[in-house]
């Protein structure tokens, strides 16, 4: 069994974005991320996808990417993402999962003795036009991260899925990092990060937890092996 993740899909079945518009690079990447999962990924390997799922903006319209996604290889671990607005609440999200599809928020799902959690988490910029607002809701985050990481018991290893880096934009430790280290997690995933983000990038093996950025072009649209048990 092999842990794969890949982040930031951006579909849009229901609600066409072409993602040409962000760089070359990006044409015709699901198919490109299909190709890559299905010559790599079997059906009892795990793939992690850290948010930014699906440009939809509704449930319905989510749909289509969401049973895309449902047709390739391997069981589906999934958060939300800034950008995942039809993710309306957990129970709703979770009926409408494909065979095979887990959702996190708030909790946490073992496999194969892996224990994975997650959150979204949030950035706090000094700049900010709303600081306060931004603060609440990175509050809210660590809130989230500390229930999903509690739900864990007596976990042996633990992976955990967030979809904003948890580190500044100086690439200095933030409140998520630091929780993270209260617990035995073994790996960090997240995503967000594109374009001019991607060259100060912090990642690899940090206070004993290896950390990964899955943001599927930093991959080249190839899902990145995590561990391989």
């Amino acid at each position: 069994m092999k842990v794969f993740a890949i982040g930031d899909l951006h579909l849009s079945s229901s609600r066409p974005k072409p993602m040409e518009i962000f760089g070359e690079h990006w044409t015709n990447h699901w198919d490109r991320i299909r190709s890559n999962w299905m010559n790599n990924i079997g059906s009892e390997d795990i793939v992690l996808i850290p948010g930014d799922i699906s440009w939809a903006m509704n449930l319905d319209e989510a749909g289509p990417d969401l049973d895309s996604i449902g047709k390739l290889p391997g069981r589906k671990i999934i958060i939300r993402g800034n950008h995942d607005y039809w993710w309306s609440s957990i129970s709703r999200v979770r009926s409408v999962l494909p065979p095979g599809m887990f959702a996190i928020q708030n909790d946490s799902i073992t496999m194969d003795g892996i224990t994975f959690c997650g959150t979204r988490g949030w950035a706090v910029f000094e700049d900010s036009e709303d600081l306060e607002h931004d603060i609440k809701i990175f509050n809210r985050e660590i809130q989230r991260l500390k229930l999903s990481l509690a739900s864990a018991d007596n976990a042996d290893e633990i992976i955990v899925l967030l979809h904003y880096p948890p580190f500044d934009e100086k690439g200095a430790e933030n409140q998520l990092a630091q929780l993270l280290k209260e617990y035995p997690v073994n790996h960090v995933v997240f995503g967000h990060l594109h374009g001019a983000s991607l060259n100060c990038v912090t990642e690899g093996y940090i206070d004993g937890i290896n950390y990964h950025l899955v943001s599927c072009d930093y991959l080249d649209f190839d899902p990145k092996l995590i561990i391989e048990k």
